[in-house]
């Protein structure tokens, strides 16, 4: 009756059952107590979490952590990085593997100065090598927050010192901004535009580029020569040069030039692109004012420019590629116009037409009269087709809204020519001549550039006529 009284107590039941329900009764707590223990067994014995990333070693488990270090030295970095997505337990031995001083040793190659940049296999393979590092690194530290990855990349990189804008003595014959890059490309590619704001922003803080830009936009011209160099060759090497697709380069050039007024961009991108000195790598910067440029030496800035303009960068308005086009023609100095005729051959039809039309709109008619000649002095002399200008010249004149102000547009074309072939004539006949004799060549080309552009005319003329 106690262990009755007891179980009518503990459940509630009433005093006057029978013993068979009683005995019931004393037996329900027990089967719960058996089933309630077996279920309980496996919980006590859960493994800890310690014991649980151990397991997802693998094999390696058997492995004291020296050994599993000496099996990575036989494999390749871009193998190591495959496994470091085999788990999570893995990839953290991996990271602690990587921060040793053997695991540096392997990884950071330093041997940047002793190699051939251009083409040559060891240059290639070095390359290769950082490309493989940053696929290694990206994998290890996909589950950390974009700050925290990038934290722990620079706490491994930071010891390299060819990886900072001024940390090499010789940086022309230095692969390590190279290197830097492509490592960055390979890290950063896929990730959305905010955690490359970030990224660029770190890397900002780590260079002190704002300051050293500052310090070269607000200078006179080549007074920090040395500075330039740096800044060029960092923008290029580690931000620009890497990328496959035209959005990307047109969204890290975009983060260099965007926090600067119109005139500073200007002056950056002369610095970023510009053309330089075969001897030393400095920025030459009379090199549009002095005389007659090449398409080489306006290359990097044309191209730029078309980045710019490009539905791709979202950040630019056509207006606003105009005025840097503008801005960039006084650096340091006004350029001659042929110079600036052949930056916009180089930047492409319609950066060329919006170039014109602005000038049209915008009432000055003069203006655009020489540009339309030294078009055509720059289709002479590179060989382009003189049509081309012709029709540019064509496509110009529907912008003017009235008869009038196109004929006397298409009057000042003609004055433009007349007036450029008597400065050039007197200039020959003075006897001011050079060792190249560049007065009397210029003129030549000058005159069969008129005849050719007219002789286009005509046939468009004619061609119309008939039709």
């Amino acid at each position: 009756m106690r262990s009755l009284n007891a179980a009518g107590k503990i459940y509630g039941t009433s005093r006057s059952m029978t013993s068979t329900v009683s005995t019931s009764f004393t037996l329900i707590p027990n089967q719960k107590y058996r089933r309630s223990s077996r279920r309980s067994k496996p919980f006590c014995n859960t493994v800890d979490p310690d014991s649980e990333s151990l397991s997802t070693l693998g094999n390696f488990q058997a492995l004291p952590l020296e050994i599993f270090q000496m099996v990575l030295k036989y494999l390749s970095v871009k193998d190591i990085s495959m496994l470091s997505m085999v788990s999570k337990a893995i990839s953290n031995r991996l990271i602690n593997y990587i921060s040793t001083s053997s695991g540096n040793r392997r990884l950071l190659l330093q041997d940047f100065h002793n190699l051939e940049i251009s083409g040559m296999r060891e240059g290639s393979c070095v390359l290769e090598h950082y490309r493989s590092l940053g696929l290694l690194l990206k994998r290890c530290t996909l589950l950390l927050p974009t700050k925290d990855r990038l934290k722990y990349i620079h706490k491994i990189l930071s010891e390299v010192s060819c990886f900072k804008l001024s940390g090499c003595p010789s940086p022309l014959h230095c692969l390590g901004l190279q290197c830097y890059g492509v490592f960055l490309q390979t890290l950063t590619a896929g990730w959305d535009e905010l955690e490359c704001h970030r990224v660029f922003n770190f890397l900002c803080e780590l260079s002190n580029l704002p300051r050293k830009v500052q310090t070269v936009v607000s200078s006179k011209p080549g007074s920090a020569r040395k500075l330039e160099l740096r800044i060029r060759l960092f923008c290029r090497s580690v931000l620009l040069n890497h990328w496959i697709h035209r959005s990307d380069s047109a969204f890290w050039l975009t983060r260099i030039l965007k926090p600067w007024p119109m005139v500073n961009q200007a002056r950056l991108l002369y610095i970023i692109f510009g053309p330089v000195s075969s001897l030393n790598g400095h920025v030459v910067w009379q090199k549009m004012t002095e005389g007659p440029t090449d398409e080489t030496s306006l290359k990097g800035l044309a191209d730029a420019i078309k980045l710019l303009y490009d539905t791709e960068a979202k950040e630019w308005t056509a207006d606003d590629v105009i005025s840097l086009v503008d801005e960039l023609s006084v650096v340091p100095r006004e350029w001659l116009m042929e110079n600036n005729a052949r930056l916009l051959i180089l930047s492409g039809n319609n950066i060329c037409f919006t170039f014109m039309a602005s000038k049209a709109v915008n009432g000055r008619a003069v203006e655009l009269a020489k540009i339309v000649v030294f078009l055509a002095l720059v289709c002479e002399k590179d060989l382009y087709c003189m049509d081309w200008a012709v029709k540019m010249m064509q496509k110009v004149c529907k912008v003017f809204s009235t008869p009038g102000e196109r004929n006397n547009f298409l009057q000042s074309v003609e004055n433009a020519f007349a007036h450029m072939i008597m400065d050039m004539l007197q200039s020959v006949m003075s006897g001011d001549r050079d060792e190249e004799d560049s007065s009397f060549l210029n003129l030549f080309h000058l005159v069969n550039a008129q005849a050719n552009f007219h002789k286009e005319i005509l046939y468009l003329t004619m061609r119309s006529t008939s039709a």
